[in-house]
């Protein structure tokens, strides 16, 4: 039997890449790996605390080593840091062996959802929004390199993860 290909999830933070890929990994009865979550319990420490006290360019060394490692697996759930898909071996590692799906939001929604959230360490800026639409500009043709693209605006995490489910109809073995 061919292995099935893994579920990715990327996309820029507060569109929901968490919530969905859970409810995605319930649905297809999947494991689920967030790659933040595997760092964090490798790591013994908070992606926060990794970047304050190491830096990003630290954080994105054990990102793409976790990403290398978990992409090596088949038929489960993959969600990404926001910023997973800036490095081009994330990418190849991702792509290899999974369909690619980026959640996609305004940058207005996206601050509704994260704003006052201490665990976001790229949004320390005195303009969070101003942080969130440069950051989301830059990212965007990253995102756009994806399989598929669903836009979460204005729809809960069930509705989401039922476009995604639906978009990837016949492709999941």
């Amino acid at each position: 039997m061919i292995p099935s290909k893994n579920i990715v999830l990327v996309g820029f933070m507060g569109t929901g890449k968490t919530s969905i890929g859970k409810l995605l990994a319930k649905e297809l009865r999947r494991e689920v790996i967030d790659v933040d979550q595997h760092i964090e319990k490798k790591e013994k420490r908070k992606v926060s605390d990794i970047f304050e006290k190491d830096g990003e360019a630290v954080f994105r060394r054990m990102e793409k080593e976790a990403v290398r490692e978990i992409s090596q697996k088949s038929g489960i759930v993959i969600t990404t840091g926001g910023g997973a898909v800036l490095d081009p071996e994330n990418w190849d590692a991702l792509k290899k062996n999974g369909w690619v799906v980026a959640l996609l939001a305004r940058p207005e929604t996206i601050y509704q959802r994260i704003k006052g959230s201490k665990r976001r360490p790229l949004l320390k800026a005195k303009d969070v929004y101003a942080e969130i639409k440069n950051l989301l500009e830059a990212r965007r043709p990253y995102y756009e390199r994806s399989d598929f693209s669903v836009e979460t605006d204005g729809r809960t995490p069930s509705q989401v993860a039922k476009l995604v489910l639906e978009t990837l109809k016949g492709k999941l073995s």
